[in-house]
């Protein structure tokens, strides 16, 4: 069976991203510093609506959360997905810079995202490959035994660079600071982790980054505060 963009369907234990297949970019990691993004507080909950699992999302469940007391407000998964899409569609991204993605729930669970994997565009489409992951614990490529998204264990910080600079970026922090100066300033031999949040209301506290620094005196979404981080790293890296 083929889906709609003409890619077989395998049925086995694992869950296939279908007609998503490891992105053709030719990207070989380069030599010197990359970087990691870590998305923090995400809304990725799955419910049972009826006889179905889905994953819960504030425009389709609003009525079923404030039933459980839940206030729907929160329940926002679609900015994780424009998250996403923004960091893995960079030019950091295709030059080969960005290192990984993790991904961090509302409820404690570790995600891991491979740089080269394709997200789908559709929200819809995202939430059922989501709900998969959360189900199936990974996603592995088409015709591929690796892994493009997998759960893994707690801490993060086991899993990054030894000696990388972590920043977490909220609108609350004291510190303003111009993105583009401050990674200008960075060390150049030195991988550089970004805590950005993914949730609609609140901010991220974390006890493992080495500074915490607002990006702009407005509030900004974690999509274009990413596009943002992206842009100063290219003109650092000179990519262009």
């Amino acid at each position: 069976m083929t889906d709609e963009n003409g890619i077989e369907e395998q049925e086995s234990d694992r869950f296939e991203l279908e007609g998503i297949p490891i992105a053709p970019t030719g990207q070989n990691p380069k030599s010197g510093p990359g970087v990691i993004f870590i998305l923090e507080k995400a809304s990725l909950e799955i419910g049972k609506v009826g006889k179905t699992e889905q994953l819960l999302n504030s425009d389709e469940h609003a009525n079923f959360l404030r039933k459980k007391g839940k206030n729907p407000a929160h329940y926002r998964p679609d900015i994780l997905h424009q998250a996403l899409l923004m960091v893995l569609d960079s030019p950091i991204n295709k030059a080969g810079r960005l290192r990984c993605v993790y991904v961090k729930t509302e409820d404690g669970k570790l995600i891991e995202i491979k740089p080269y994997v394709r997200i789908p565009r559709t929200f819809k489409r995202f939430s059922g490959v989501m709900l998969q992951l959360l189900q199936k614990l990974s996603i592995s490529a088409v015709g591929k035994r690796e892994k493009l998204m997998r759960m893994i264990k707690n801490p993060v910080t086991q899993y990054l660079p030894v000696n990388s600079r972590k920043v977490g970026l909220s609108y609350s922090s004291e510190k303003l600071v111009s993105i583009r100066n401050y990674v200008a300033a960075a060390e150049n031999n030195t991988d550089l982790v970004f805590v950005v949040g993914a949730m609609a209301h609140g901010k991220v506290e974390t006890d493992y980054t080495d500074d915490f620094v607002s990006i702009c005196s407005y509030p900004l979404s974690a999509a274009y505060c990413i596009t943002m981080i992206c842009q100063a790293l290219a003109g650092k890296w000179n990519i262009l």
